[in-house]
């Protein structure tokens, strides 16, 4: 068998205490190195004082030189033991060192140039966000209160409850609203009828106001005609009157001559008789004529009066014609009103009966819950309230020295501390204000009182959808938000 090596078995044994050993002896031959290093430095140094001190000294002073020759030699020996004991300077055993040990020379440059480079790259991940712990999930409270009166029927739903959006949370007593809705019905039957029945009263009117207004025309064309004819008959009475009254002048003539002639006897007196019966006959026909004169001058003036008559009523139809037909067509848009209103009734009555069941407005959380079975309720009376669950975002309040590369669109890594878990976002708007101008009690700097204290503004973060886990996020949960600023 060959001969093992010695410490072989002791290396194989234990590596950690044979590289230890290794190291030990580098550096025990390192330090040897280093003292001859240093004594060859001296001897050098002692070599070029003695040449100086030679060209100096002059030959009267040989004895003097001996003896300080001696003491010389005495001294540099004490320095040479001196000189054995000091190390050398830190750059030659720094050479030293690198020309025995180049691959550790190499191993510890490159080293040191990983580190700057981790280095710089450390400060360019911290200079590239920005983060907060004053962050919380924020959202939507809704509400859900009852529209009218009623008692409560059914509760389907109780405290943290998963709703849908549509899903139905209570239900209210709806026999009161079924009939007002059947009631409502029938109003608005009643209500089409009444219009049904008035539709045709507006043609009807106006055909009617119509033949009026023809027939007034047509009785003041008889009127006239009559008054016409009555002034005709006037001019003709007035004629007759006139021959009667030549006539009647002339039997008075005879009859003056005649009753001469029956003085003078020239004639009988019967001749002068039948003269005289003649003359009082055509004072009789005068007389008659002219009361048929009179009864015709009345006869023009009654037609004219049925004339006036005529064309009054005449106007008035023409008058009246657009008037009827307009209060029949104002019956129509009434009873067509009161047919909107009564159909007004039924959708109110419908929605009333709606209300009875109360759905979930939007996807969310049941909480607050405070309606129970056979409860009388009001309307605007609050029943439960809705978290949305479908509409959450972070606010994240970043003190105002932080946000000076700070936009919307940015990206976000939001660390939910309830879950354990990581959420990409965005920033979706930049705040218009700091929170403490939107506090109950604002602060009023122009007092006097100001001290400058960092403010901190409201960034609203929007959590991108469809990410595993974002179902049971909630608001109010605390959130670390990273801004990602470049």
């Amino acid at each position: 068998m060959p001969e093992e090596q010695p410490g072989s078995s002791f290396q194989q044994a234990n590596p950690m205490q044979a590289g230890e050993a290794d190291r030990n002896l580098a550096m025990r031959m390192l330090y040897d190195e280093q003292n001859r290093l240093r004594a060859e430095l001296d001897r050098m140094r002692q070599q070029q004082e003695q040449r100086s001190k030679e060209g100096n000294t002059q030959d009267g002073n040989d004895k003097k030189d001996d003896k300080e020759g001696g003491n010389d030699k005495k001294e540099n020996g004490e320095e040479d033991d001196k000189e054995k004991d000091k190390k050398p300077p830190l750059k030659d055993r720094a050479r030293s060192w690198i020309k025995q040990h180049p691959t550790a020379s190499v191993l510890i440059v490159i080293g040191f140039v990983v580190l700057v480079i981790a280095c710089i790259l450390l400060w360019n991940y911290l200079d590239s966000y920005t983060n907060t712990d004053d962050a919380f999930i924020d959202g939507r409270t809704d509400p859900i209160s009852a529209r009218i009166n009623g008692f409560v029927a059914a509760v389907y739903v109780e405290n943290t409850y998963h709703v849908k959006k549509g899903q139905l949370l209570a239900q209210l007593d709806d026999r009161d609203n079924s009939v007002a809705k059947e009631q409502a019905s029938a109003n608005y039957a009643q209500a089409q009828a009444s219009v049904r029945a008035q539709e045709p009263n507006v043609p009807i009117t106006s055909t009617n106001e119509s033949t009026q207004v023809i027939n007034s025309d047509y009785d003041v064309i008889n009127a006239e005609a009559s008054v016409a004819a009555a002034e005709e008959r006037h001019r003709s009475a007035l004629a007759d009157l006139s021959q009667a009254e030549v006539n009647r002048a002339n039997a008075d003539r005879e009859e003056q001559r005649y009753k001469l002639l029956v003085d003078k006897e020239e004639v009988s007196r019967e001749v002068y008789d039948q003269r005289a019966t003649e003359a009082r006959a055509q004072a009789q026909v005068v007389a008659s004529r002219k009361e048929m004169a009179e009864a015709a001058e009345k006869s023009v003036k009654q037609a004219e009066a049925q004339l006036g008559t005529a064309k009054q009523r005449s106007e008035q139809a023409k008058r009246n014609l657009p008037q009827q037909v307009a209060v029949q067509r104002e019956t129509l848009q009434q009873r067509v009103a009161n047919e909107k209103a009564a159909k007004a009734q039924v959708d109110q009555s419908q929605l009333n009966l709606e209300y009875t069941r109360i759905y979930a407005p939007e996807d969310g959380v049941i909480g607050d819950k405070e309606v129970q079975i056979g409860e009388q309720v009001a309307p605007g009376q609050e029943l439960f309230a809705l978290t949305q669950t479908n509409d959450i975002w972070v606010t994240a309040n970043f003190k105002e020295t932080q946000i000076e590369r700070m936009h919307a669109g940015q990206s976000v890594t939001v660390h939910v501390d309830a879950i354990d878990l990581d959420f990409d976002g965005y920033i979706e708007a930049l705040p218009g204000a700091s929170g403490a101008v939107y506090s109950l009690l604002p602060p009023e700097n122009a007092t006097g009182n100001y001290v400058k204290v960092v403010q901190r503004l409201p960034i609203r973060i929007r959590i991108k959808p469809n990410q595993p886990g974002a179902e049971r996020l909630a608001p109010g949960m605390s959130v670390e938000p990273k801004v990602w600023l470049r």
